[in-house]
């Protein structure tokens, strides 16, 4: 069964930080690109991340550009976001996602696995 599963999220103070995990089980790990989408309350979902399969390619959105990192380690099957400097504007539900590749960062199109989500909440 093909699964991906986040972890980490919590509430976090202005200025903090967080790392959110996922794990990704059930497919060869190098042959998928994994990223991160979020979606704040009352707001479209938007993907801020996404590290290449062959980990040559790292994707960040405007808003979280400088501040997040996206890192993988395959003998762990699991790919990371180090969230740094988080704002208000961070909160919301962060899902892990798979696919062939990064393209879909900007439309969320083509992506193939989801994971159910972790919350972060930094309060305003």
């Amino acid at each position: 069964e093909v699964q991906v599963v986040e972890s980490g999220g919590g509430l976090v103070q202005s200025g903090g930080s967080l790392r959110l995990s996922c794990v990704a089980s059930g497919w060869n790990f190098d042959d998928y690109a994994l990223g991160w989408v979020r979606q704040a309350p009352g707001k479209e979902r938007e993907g801020i991340s996404c590290i290449s399969s062959s980990l040559d390619i790292e994707y960040y959105s405007a808003a979280v550009k400088g501040r997040f990192t996206i890192s993988s380690d395959s003998a762990k099957r699991t790919v990371y976001l180090q969230m740094n400097d988080l704002k208000p504007d961070d909160t919301g539900i962060y899902n892990c996602v798979a696919a062939l590749d990064c393209s879909w960062v900007q439309s969320l199109y083509g992506i193939d696995y989801w994971g159910r989500g972790t919350q972060v909440i930094v309060p305003g």
